[in-house]
């Protein structure tokens, strides 16, 4: 069996296929875990290593897993993308619906998540320029953003989006692995908030994991979805 997986320069998809088996009436591929594109500890001391570690290769692999599994035997669902399967979830049938939504959100959240980290980069450029327009400056927006992760009761997630109706940024978060995706909203950063992305190092301090990510944003990816974003509405 030999297995191909296409370039993608879209965050969203990972998936390869089994070129021995592919027609126009039979396109099936499975997830994959996205590359990470850096090292374990390329975020210490503000992420460790292990638990860089351990959330990608477990918690985010077992989504993936799941994923997969919830769509065999459902040939329909398997050429679509995550990001297509969370915005039809209504297409989808009731008996893996729960199981979708909940593996296909692990799976994109955790996919844009990896790609907004880098260690020591200066916020700035038509990003920052638009985060003073919309929230005042950058220390509100970094107060808000702060709020929303601290206040997300249990598991989910805190975003930094662009609004394509109003052309504007807004803050938002989310429970368990809902996205702004199926609102129409377009991700530009986000941070984890579930235990399991920091509480080896920083166990119940919530708070400074908040503020230490600070350290981990990468602007300049946050800056090209953000010039896409633009472009795109």
């Amino acid at each position: 069996m030999k297995i191909s997986c296409p370039p993608t320069k879209n965050f969203l998809i990972h998936k390869c296929y089994d070129i021995n088996r592919l027609s126009p009436t039979n396109f099936k591929m499975k997830f994959e875990l996205p590359k990470l594109g850096y090292k374990y500890d390329a975020m210490e001391p503000y992420i460790d290593a292990l638990t860089m570690e351990i959330h990608y290769t477990k918690h985010h692999q077992t989504y993936i897993d799941n994923l997969n599994m919830a769509l065999e035997g459902h040939e329909e669902l398997q050429s679509k993308t995550a990001e297509q399967l969370l915005k039809e979830l209504d297409n989808v049938s009731k008996e893996i619906r729960t199981a979708v939504k909940n593996n296909a959100g692990g799976h994109v959240n955790h996919s844009f998540f990896w790609t907004i980290l880098k260690k020591d980069v200066a916020p700035k450029d038509e990003i920052i320029n638009q985060i003073n327009a919309d929230f005042g400056s950058f220390e509100n927006f970094k107060e808000q953003f702060s709020n929303a992760a601290a206040t997300q009761f249990n598991g989910g997630w805190a975003w930094l989006i662009y609004n394509p109706t109003t052309r504007k940024l807004e803050i938002t978060k989310t429970k368990d692995h809902e996205t702004p995706l199926t609102n129409g909203k377009i991700p530009l950063l986000v941070i984890d908030v579930w235990e399991h992305a920091y509480y080896l190092k920083y166990q119940n301090k919530r708070l400074d994991y908040i503020k230490a990510f600070f350290n981990v944003i990468n602007w300049e990816k946050v800056n090209e979805y953000f010039l896409t974003a633009e472009q795109t509405v």
